[in-house]
């Protein structure tokens, strides 16, 4: 309770208001949630709570007695920083396990008592096989964004990593998805047992509240446009979002040797970068944070006042996560999306898929403006080392559908080298 009030907690979310009164019982809970609804304070208060309750005289060592499974390294991280937060005034250590981060730093971590793990698959299964880490007590599974680590193909790793723990009568599980394909369900009904079940608000119903706005412009006049317009309106905290790592590169050099403060993430930067550089946005070391659908989801980052998508996605459901990192917990936010004869086809997928026109409109002719020259040599920024990139264009193939998405499957690696498994 006085972690909770450190954090300014005052009320629950629907999703809190639904779960928490059933799993602080131990019921099972499945449901239908996204990032930014509040389901992570949710399951945590409901582990800590039953850590307090039920004490152990002695803690083993690597046996975690609450496991929390979640897709990628970036939403593993905010979930280990709130469960730190929460437990601050706890005897409990939280220990996160995740690929492209040092391997043997990782492993000294759960050398000794550990009571909470939160974890990619990938680097789970490793380490498992390592008998580095034990399941066999744990006694609070929690399985995040279950929809999307089907996407990834995850699926056989979790299979393993569920069997591996107490059978589902000895332990609680709670199970949460975006969206509740059948393959979902199947995996739910099985991995929990007469589980409670929500259903909160879908987020592309609660983006309806966003300024959502569309500025046609011509491919080469979109690096003044963005320019013109963080000038003009002095914007202070921002995330630009492209759809290849290359892009996101070059225009975070164009915009820092311009003189406007950037951050860089994508799949090409080194995780403890992604950190370094993810808590210096949300301390506000700069003004613009440059990056691909890495950052799309599972991040919460307080007082984004826009989303830029400089180039659309190319997938449907993911405009909608994208201009969700703004206009959360109840405030207001803007989405700035691009429309340039490259990207303006997918502007009615999009409308498809979130139930509303977007009105597209000519930005104002001061924001069209040529910029300063560049007071640096772009070439001379330091940024994380270029890579050789796939410039490809996969065609535009609208929102996924679960297990039937025509998406293809990566896969977590599972080497102290191992990425998330971003697409391009």
């Amino acid at each position: 309770m006085h972690a909770i009030a450190d954090l300014n907690f005052q009320y629950c979310t629907p999703v809190q208001a639904e779960i928490l009164p059933k799993s602080l019982q131990g019921a099972d809970c499945t449901g239908r949630a996204q990032t930014g609804t509040g389901k992570s304070a949710a399951f945590l208060i409901t582990i800590l709570s039953h850590l307090l309750r039920k004490p152990l005289t002695e803690r083993r060592k690597a046996s975690p007695r609450a496991l929390i499974l979640a897709p990628t390294r970036e939403l593993v991280l905010q979930i280990e920083k709130d469960a730190k937060s929460l437990s601050k005034y706890l005897r409990c250590k939280t220990v996160a396990v995740f690929g492209g981060m040092n391997y043997e730093r990782q492993k000294r971590w759960l050398d000794g008592p550990v009571d909470i793990v939160v974890a990619t698959p990938g680097r789970l299964i490793d380490f498992k096989n390592q008998h580095l880490i034990h399941l066999n007590h744990v006694e609070i599974l929690v399985i995040d964004e279950a929809d999307r680590m089907l996407d990834m193909g995850f699926i056989p790793d979790m299979r393993k990593i569920v069997l591996s723990t107490p059978h589902k009568d000895k332990r609680q599980t709670m199970f949460f998805a975006a969206t509740l394909t059948d393959e979902v369900r199947r995996l739910a009904g099985n991995w929990t047992r007469e589980a409670y079940n929500v259903d909160i608000e879908p987020e592309q119903v609660s983006v309806l509240a966003i300024d959502q706005r569309v500025y046609i412009v011509t491919t080469e006049d979109k690096l003044k446009l963005l320019y013109n317009m963080i000038v003009h309106e002095n914007l202070e905290r921002v995330i630009v979002f492209g759809n290849r790592k290359d892009q996101t590169h070059k225009l975070a050099e164009q915009l820092m040797s311009r003189g406007i403060s950037c951050g860089l993430l994508s799949g090409d930067v080194s995780q403890p970068e992604r950190v370094k550089t993810l808590e210096g946005f949300r301390e506000g070391k700069f003004r613009i944070l440059v990056a691909t659908d890495v950052a799309a989801r599972g991040l919460h980052i307080e007082g984004v006042s826009h989303v830029v998508n400089y180039n659309l996605p190319l997938d449907a459901e993911d405009y909608v996560h994208r201009i969700g990192r703004t206009g959360r917990a109840g405030a207001s936010g803007i989405s700035v999306s691009f429309a340039c004869e490259e990207d303006g086809m997918q502007i009615p997928v999009i409308e498809e898929f979130i139930g509303r026109k977007l009105e597209s409109i000519y930005p104002p002719d001061e924001w069209l403006k040529e910029m300063p020259p560049p007071m640096i040599d772009p070439q001379k920024i330091r940024l994380e080392p270029k890579k050789q990139y796939d410039n490809r264009r996969r065609p535009f193939r609208g929102p996924r559908r679960g297990a039937n998405s025509s998406r293809p499957h990566r896969r977590e690696g599972r080497g102290p080298d191992s990425s998330s498994g971003e697409k391009k």
